[in-house]
């Protein structure tokens, strides 16, 4: 992944961070998603949506006004 990426939501359910990957491009954020769940069995691990390190305080606010838990 490029410089500059950085985590802004963890989750073991993959539809809970494609919901907000899609918040956050909805906005104009560019959000990408790594799943590091295992692919055998996806109770372990976790789905990290990433962002630009630029516009962090944007989506901070973009999350709470949508009562996400960071």
């Amino acid at each position: 992944m490029e410089k500059n990426w950085v985590k802004i939501f963890t989750s073991t359910n993959y539809y809970q961070s494609e919901i907000v990957k899609q918040m956050l491009t909805g906005n104009h954020i560019d959000a990408v998603m790594l799943n590091k769940q295992s692919s055998s069995h996806q109770a372990f691990g976790d789905i990290e949506v990433y962002i630009h390190q630029e516009d962090f305080s944007q989506a901070i606010e973009i999350m709470i006004l949508n009562q996400i838990s960071i």
